[in-house]
């Protein structure tokens, strides 16, 4: 059966598409992977397009069900996976709630900033009624200066649990994107590759436990 993996945020413009699609690309070089789209702005499913016209890219599952096939989608893709990742949308709505309550890990993509911890609220509160693991990832990170340290405390003080370093502000993650690619796969040398597979190797140790 497949470790499920729910990427949700409340908040809009917070990278939980491109989140998914990095995690994906990056776990199918050696994995089983499923990736479900299950937001109405479909972005997923566009990146999902493109990388179809590459042959190189590393194989992956891609569905987009809504409503009440989202159910159906993930209990069939976990007989056949080692991973399914199911992209949600911005709000606490049904299909979102679906995905978390099916999940063995909740995963919240944050900008470091105090209105996207304050937003991330609502969706750790609907993670911890399911009675889901959760794990921050701090996004968008700036290169320089002290907001990254403040949020950490912040969200230590609140006793909520971060996945790996984070992922920084970096170009490399929309260029990747819109190629229908992950970072790893399109510039496995850089600095977003290293963060990507940091944040792997966190996740790793929770998916052995």
């Amino acid at each position: 059966m497949a470790f499920v993996i729910a990427i949700a945020q409340q908040k809009g413009g917070a990278g939980k598409s491109t989140l998914a699609a990095n995690l994906a690309a990056a776990l199918a070089a050696r994995r089983r992977v499923a990736l479900l789209d299950t937001d109405p702005q479909a972005t997923l499913t566009r990146w999902a397009e493109l990388r179809a016209r590459h042959q190189g890219a590393a194989a992956l599952t891609f569905d987009a069900p809504s409503g009440w096939r989202v159910t159906g989608a993930i209990d069939k893709l976990k007989r056949d996976h080692d991973v399914v990742l199911i992209d949600t949308a911005p709000h606490a709505q049904t299909d979102s709630r679906v995905a978390i309550r099916a999940a063995d890990l909740v995963i919240v993509p944050m900008q470091p900033a105090g209105p996207d911890l304050w937003a991330s609220e609502a969706t750790l509160q609907l993670a911890t009624a399911e009675k889901r693991a959760a794990r921050v990832l701090l996004n968008r990170v700036p290169a320089q200066g002290r907001l990254k340290e403040v949020i950490l405390a912040e969200l230590a003080t609140r006793k909520l649990a971060t996945l790996g370093p984070g992922l920084g502000n970096r170009t490399g993650y929309a260029t990747a994107f819109m190629l229908g690619l992950g970072v790893t796969e399109a510039a496995p040398r850089s600095t977003a590759a290293e963060e990507i597979t940091a944040t792997l190797a966190a996740l790793a140790r929770l998916m052995k436990t």
